[in-house]
């Protein structure tokens, strides 16, 4: 059906045709309110699309490195992978918590220590309420903190080991930001554009930037199809983790500007908050990386895997 046409000489715009792109605006708008977050409940316990996006990205990752070792140059055996898995996993909780604890807000949870590990509100009846708060900078930290452990304990490069696994990483983000967007957390500033979205955990009810559908395209699928695109290219070891930290935070970085700060912190230096602030640590750290390893590691031998 034609909704545009030919008048004298001008072109109308049929009515219909106007009132469908505002019945599709206005869904647009309000799609956050229709999302229901709980997947099911299972007694007093809450199944979140939020954490199962989580196992998603999760698969997501370890899919993309087992078919890199298949395909690719790389000696390691699947068992190898498992076993880091569940070391990185494990880093990713403890760490994304206590990051999230120290970064966003150590004065409450000084005050409420039990919170940080005990997903249980007292008050004002018993219930299992969940971690409220997680931090991507303290998780990264954790899970590089455990991959040097385990490198070291079986005896692994850890440069490589880090080249294999970067490139295959932010695709997880994409599936954890939309967690994000179905939890209505998160949420951009105030806008007056076309795309901007009504949250429900919203107490102003202003049209807002859906600031998580951002991060999971740029964090996720752009900052993944560089790195994966790239990933044959072995120029020195270590360059892949280099690039990924410099390419995660410059986007972050960017994207911030239309996220809303943390109520509890707001902005922490001039116009910058928090996670402005660690990415600028993490383009440093980047660029280090970069620079400290302009050769090629000599002297580490192939990885030797887990002991049989």
């Amino acid at each position: 059906m034609c909704y545009i046409k030919k008048v004298g000489g001008e072109f109308l715009i049929s009515r219909r045709w106007v009132m469908t792109m505002e019945s599709i605006k206005d869904f647009w708008n309000h799609l956050p309110e229709t999302i229901n977050p709980v997947f099911f409940h299972l007694g007093p316990l809450s199944i979140r699309y939020y954490g199962l996006m989580y196992i998603v990205a999760l698969g997501v990752v370890y899919g993309l490195v087992q078919f890199r070792i298949k395909h690719e140059d790389f000696a390691y055996s699947k068992e190898t992978v498992q076993s880091f898995f569940l070391w990185a996993i494990l880093g990713m909780v403890i760490g994304g918590r206590l990051g999230y604890v120290f970064f966003y807000d150590w004065e409450y949870f000084a005050a409420h220590p039990l919170k940080i590990f005990l997903p249980v509100d007292f008050s004002p009846e018993i219930r299992i309420s969940g971690f409220q708060g997680m931090s991507y900078h303290g998780g990264a930290i954790a899970i590089l903190i455990s991959t040097i452990i385990f490198c070291h304990k079986y005896r692994i490069s850890f440069w490589e080991l880090a080249d294999l696994l970067c490139p295959a990483v932010p695709l997880g983000y994409t599936f954890g930001r939309i967690g994000n967007f179905i939890n209505g957390e998160l949420y951009g500033r105030v806008t007056s554009l076309s795309w901007g979205m009504y949250f429900p955990g919203d107490p102003s009810r202003q049209l807002r930037h859906p600031s998580q559908l951002y991060e999971a395209f740029f964090e996720g699928i752009f900052l993944f199809l560089i790195l994966w695109r790239l990933r044959r290219v072995r120029s020195l070891q270590g360059h892949f983790l280099a690039l990924y930290l410099i390419g995660y935070g410059t986007v972050r970085f960017l994207i911030e500007f239309t996220r809303q700060p943390d109520p509890q912190l707001g902005f922490i230096l001039g116009p910058f908050s928090m996670g402005q602030v660690l990415c600028c640590g993490m383009i440093l750290a980047g660029s280090l990386i970069i620079a400290v390893r302009r050769r090629p590691d000599k002297n580490q031998g192939p990885p030797k895997g887990l002991p049989s």
